[in-house]
Formats: structure tokens, sequence, C-alpha cells
């Protein structure tokens, strides 16, 4: 997985998965385009914790400090966030792909994120989220081991929403119900 060429050492991940009947190319581009606005629960966790509510797209997370870590079309992308995420002023770090890989700043923690597309022989896709979390000094994974424990439920449930659109929207899209 590309994933692994930005964080292949993490403290905790977490991924989920759905199969998808619906052609690649349209998994992918509905995947790429979507937005997570649709989801009343999407809305009301970010809401909740004071993130953005406009700009629920994989674009729109690019403005508020994403960064596009890799996109390989119809395989996978991955995204990456480097920040104090335990903190009510997370201090989120802007960096590029390369700058991402170097980052080892004490106080901080890295975390990246992935879709993945993989054909099955059956004709669906098997359209997989993961998410990995460095902590990069030994403070910073207690800190934010905790607050994992407190997030990860809510994480997982932003997750399966985006994973649950785009199957309803990609199979919508290629007539089956």
């Amino acid at each position: 997985m590309i994933i692994d060429q930005f964080l292949p050492d993490y403290d905790v991940s977490a991924s989920y998965h759905i199969s998808v009947q619906a052609p690649i190319d349209t998994v992918y581009s509905v995947a790429r385009s979507l937005n997570m606005r649709e989801s009343w629960i999407v809305r009301w966790l970010f809401k909740l914790r004071r993130l953005p509510g406009s700009g629920l797209t994989l674009d729109g997370m690019l403005k508020w400090g994403f960064v596009l870590l890799a996109d390989q079309p119809s395989q996978e992308f991955v995204f990456g966030l480097i920040g104090r995420f335990w903190t009510s002023t997370p201090q989120l770090q802007s960096v590029t792909s390369d700058a991402f890989v170097r980052f080892d700043r004490p106080g901080f923690a890295k975390a990246a994120g992935n879709m993945a597309f993989i054909p099955q022989s059956d004709g669906s896709v098997r359209v997989t989220t993961e998410t990995r979390v460095l902590g990069l000094d030994k403070a910073s994974r207690r800190r934010f081991r905790i607050y994992w424990l407190l997030i990860s439920p809510f994480s997982g449930l932003v997750r399966k929403e985006w994973l649950r659109l785009i199957k309803e929207q990609a199979e919508a899209l290629s007539g089956h119900k």
C-alpha cells in the first residue's frame, strides 16, 4: 500500500472497508470528490469538535491543513496531517509530502490516512480506509493515546460514513442499488 511509504511505523491505527458494486473508476471518482456534508453524523461530529463545517471534501480538507501525500487514480490516495491533535489549538504544520516524511519534531504527531480501491473477482471493488498516527516522542505518544481512547469511536464513525456514502453514490451512478 502506498500509505506505507509515508507512515510505515505508527502507534495507533484503525481500518474499515466496504464492498461496492460499481466500476473501479466510478468508485474512485466518487471517493475523490465526495462531499461528507451530506451526512448529518459527520456535520454534527465536526461541529462538536469545532472543525470547519464547510469543505467536507478531500479538496476541502487540503485547504484546512491536510496534505495530499500521494494519488494513484483508481488505486489509492493518501493524505496526512501533522499537529498536536490532543490540544484545543492543534498547531497544524503546513508541509509538503517530502517534508511530511522527514518531519520529526518532538511534541507533535503525524497522522496519515488513505483510501484504497481493490478490484474483486466478482466485479465489485473493495474500498478500504486506514488511519495511522505516530507520536514523535514519548510524551506525544502518551498524550495522543489518551486522546485516541476518547475520539477513536467518533473517528471510526466518520470513516464508516465516508465508505457508506461512497457505496451509495457509486452504486447509484452505475445502476446498482
